[in-house]
């Protein structure tokens, strides 16, 4: 792991510039190195404040966004599609300009539950947009990473093998998967098996609980999880997401569902889900150095003659 994040949802729902600030304070306040926003409109907000205050406290900044049915990249209306390449343009402009280190999100679709099945030629409306943002995001010196999501937030990439299929589709070098564990609890048969699947075209990770509130209050196996991140010697940004409607606007509490609320107090959650995940992290990498110890050890003291198939379970864990 790079840095450790956290959603400004988490604080507050973002509707003016004191907000955003006193949520960049919050986050540095409880040990984390970066911050995500959702899509910051320049007309709305001083970028250059919000990149010189995250500057003063410490933070890296990530953005986050869905694209709205009358910009969706994925449609087969050309001018559909132009709304939505105009709208990540700004995106990535945006991000610069707030010093930014990545673009990610629901950007190849809308972000709304489908009524049908997408299309063939939708598809690569999307995959040509794609390509043509991240030549873009690459000239910004900003990351561009696809989040996957579940079957009713976008009907186009539900799961890491398609998500994989698509980035290797706009044969840009700049494309990375932004994997969610809340998404995946619902759609992977094997979450960890597609992180490994995965792998190094990881560019953005969420961690998030099954009922999107306090980690460890759901079902997710998070040491399996945190397991595969280490097999892939995963070394970019994890953040940590949970939503609830007594913080989130009312928008984005339609758009994901957010009926009840898990928790009403941010503070203690934001302490818990650091504690939380920086644990998790040291027990991943002490069950690898545990499973590791015996058989070093044997081999060193001359006592134990190695197998094939041990020869070759020690050069996968170098």
């Amino acid at each position: 792991m790079r840095r450790l994040g956290i959603h400004s949802f988490v604080w507050t729902g973002g509707g003016t510039q004191a907000m955003l600030e006193e949520a960049m304070e919050n986050s540095a306040a409880c040990g984390y190195q970066l911050i995500e926003f959702a899509y910051l409109r320049p007309e709305k907000f001083d970028l250059d404040r919000l990149a010189g205050k995250a500057k003063a406290l410490g933070l890296e900044i990530a953005v986050t966004m869905g694209l709205p049915p009358g910009a969706d990249v994925s449609s087969e209306d050309a001018a559909v599609v132009k709304a939505g390449e105009d709208l990540l343009a700004g995106a990535v402009a945006a991000v610069r300009d707030i010093g930014g280190t990545k673009l990610g999100g629901i950007l190849y679709s809308a972000h709304t539950k489908y009524s049908t099945m997408p299309s063939d030629r939708g598809r690569k409306n999307s995959i040509a947009a794609i390509a043509r943002t991240a030549e873009a995001a690459k000239a910004a010196g900003v990351d561009l990473v696809l989040e996957v999501v579940n079957r009713f937030e976008t009907n186009l990439l539900n799961t890491a093998a398609q998500g994989l299929d698509f980035i290797k589709a706009t044969g840009s070098d700049h494309v990375r998967l932004h994997l969610d564990t809340f998404h995946m609890n619902i759609e992977e048969a094997n979450p960890a098996a597609a992180i490994r699947l995965a792998g190094d075209k990881i560019g953005y990770f969420h961690i998030g609980e099954s009922n999107r509130g306090y980690l460890g209050d759901g079902v997710i196996d998070f040491d399996r999880i945190f397991d595969a991140l280490l097999d892939i010697g995963y070394e970019r940004d994890i953040t940590f997401e949970s939503f609830s409607s007594a913080v989130v606007d009312e928008g984005l509490s339609l758009a994901c569902a957010i009926w009840r609320d898990t928790w009403t107090e941010n503070m203690p959650l934001a302490k818990h889900a650091k504690a939380f995940i920086d644990l998790k992290m040291q027990e991943a990498v002490r069950r690898r150095t545990t499973n590791a110890r015996p058989l070093v050890a044997a081999r060193l003291s001359g006592v134990y003659q190695m197998t094939a198939c041990d020869r070759l379970q020690l050069a996968d864990r170098r």
